[in-house]
């Protein structure tokens, strides 16, 4: 089983790989920085140069519906900011 869960695809995240070749993936909390380089070099054939991590707490969300207020919380996540080599990429879309 593996830690990627999936990648960032968002219009920051692609600003980001663009101009420092830096990829995000939303990873399994447990997943520490020498796994999620050795997985993602070893699915993508890449070079990693460097991994940054961060943990996010879930929110507290609320609203109000015709049969009372409901409470709830989204869940906590952490993503991985993968830094590659000069010159090498990663193409998520190749398997569409």
């Amino acid at each position: 089983m593996g830690y990627i869960i999936k990648p960032i695809i968002t219009e920051k995240m692609n600003n980001e790989t663009e101009k420092r070749g830096r990829y995000g993936f939303i990873v399994r909390p447990e997943a520490s920085k020498t796994q999620i380089k050795a997985e993602i070099q070893k699915r993508f054939g890449v070079n990693v140069e460097a991994i940054n991590t961060c943990i996010y707490a879930g929110k507290n969300k609320s609203r109000y519906t015709r049969g009372g207020f409901i409470k709830g919380r989204t869940n906590a996540f952490k993503k991985a900011y993968v830094t590659l080599k000069d010159g090498e990429s990663i193409d998520f879309y190749s398997n569409i």
